[in-house]
């Protein structure tokens, strides 16, 4: 009915240890490979079948921008000088500039609300919302701020920790920036945000409980095994610098997903020194860098700082990092999720971490605009 099909190879991590998981070869000229990666931070398996980069998609297709964006823009309630929807004016600020959200997902005076029907709970969801922009040029990016802007907004960002993250009901601190309109970023000055919260994300407080009932049984930080892993194998590291280092993990959920650490175990960007913070800039530098050069665009992607929750707890193996998570898996091409992913609760990927490192390593290190236009 279905004709000749051809004899795939099939292989999971779960059927690693028996001698009958050793591939058989195939009886075609395809041959491809169904893995399961076990994610040890989110603790969850994440499907691999690279082959899958390559299907025939006659689906939606993301178009690349073309609009030319100006240094500054009268409309942008981001831009110096100019008025936010709160009706405050920013100030003509020339670096870094902060600013409580106009419109927070918390507040510090969030009231209880009404009692919660049947066995379902509530809380108030108190704390503090920032805005922070990068720089008050409008048409920059990240990639385009250059080494000293990069570590400025590190030093700044070490600041908004340290205020947060010790006042009373702040049990954990999630800085971020969505970056592309496929993001979902509603405003494309350069900037990111700061959220100061009395609790701590899902995914957090997963890595937390992770890495410390692993200190607890092997004596060893998890974050740590991950890097001797990454730097024992060496094919999916993209850039180091010293103190710092840059990989697309074993287990990436995403294409170019990149994890951005220092060597050393931190519970928190704060507690990086002023060399460390630096070589940290310069690798994450290096990544922003190799992403848009990929494809001569503005790569979008969410960034976000994995930092130990402050709720007073042990957080001593948590090993700050840097995540990376672009959506495009081609140019133009998002990764979907659908069925595996919000149906069934386990992420296929649609490449290998492998290929997608080395495509990354590839790149120059220079940006490619700078051969078109005179940077900051």
């Amino acid at each position: 009915m279905w004709g000749a099909r051809p004899v795939f190879t099939f292989l999971t991590a779960r059927a690693l240890d028996s001698p009958e998981s050793r591939p058989i070869q195939a009886r075609s000229t395809i041959t491809s490979v169904w893995e399961e990666r076990w994610h040890p931070l989110r603790e969850e398996w994440v499907i691999v079948a690279a082959h899958r980069q390559n299907r025939p998609w006659v689906g939606e297709v993301v178009d690349r921008p073309t609009r030319a964006v100006p240094p500054f823009d009268a409309g942008c309630t981001f831009c110096p000088g100019n008025t936010r929807v709160s009706g405050a004016r920013n100030p003509d600020y020339t670096g870094v500039f902060v600013f409580d959200n106009d419109h927070p997902c918390v507040g510090p005076d969030a009231p209880l609300p009404a009692a919660a029907p049947s066995f379902y709970q509530q809380r108030p969801a108190r704390g503090i919302a920032r805005v922070v922009c990068y720089t008050p040029r409008h048409d920059l990016t990240l990639a385009r701020m250059g080494l000293g802007g990069i570590d400025a907004l590190l030093a700044n960002w070490q600041e908004q920790y340290r205020d947060l993250a010790g006042r009373p009901g702040v049990e954990h601190v999630l800085v971020f920036e969505n970056k592309g309109e496929v993001v979902g970023v509603s405003n494309p000055h350069p900037h990111g945000q700061v959220y100061a919260t009395n609790f701590s994300f899902k995914t957090i407080a997963t890595e937390a409980a992770a890495s410390r009932r692993h200190h607890q049984e092997t004596g060893r930080v998890l974050f740590q095994e991950v890097l001797a892993a990454e730097r024992g194998d060496g094919r999916r590291i993209v850039a180091e610098s010293g103190s710092a280092v840059a990989f697309v993990p074993y287990f990436a959920r995403y294409a170019y997903e990149v994890y951005v650490a220092p060597l050393a175990t931190h519970p928190s960007l704060a507690a990086l020194s002023a060399g460390e913070r630096l070589d940290l800039a310069r690798v994450l530098q290096r990544v922003l860098v190799q992403y848009d050069n990929l494809w001569r665009l503005s790569f979008p992607y969410v960034l976000a700082l994995h930092q130990a929750p402050t709720d007073g707890g042990d957080h001593g193996a948590f090993h700050f990092h840097i995540e990376l998570h672009p959506p495009l898996r081609r140019p133009g091409l998002l990764k979907y999720l659908a069925g595996p992913e919000v149906g069934g609760g386990s992420f296929l990927a649609d490449t290998s971490p492998e290929e997608k490192a080395a495509e990354l390593r590839g790149q120059p290190e220079r940006h490619y605009l700078q051969d078109e236009e005179t940077g900051p």
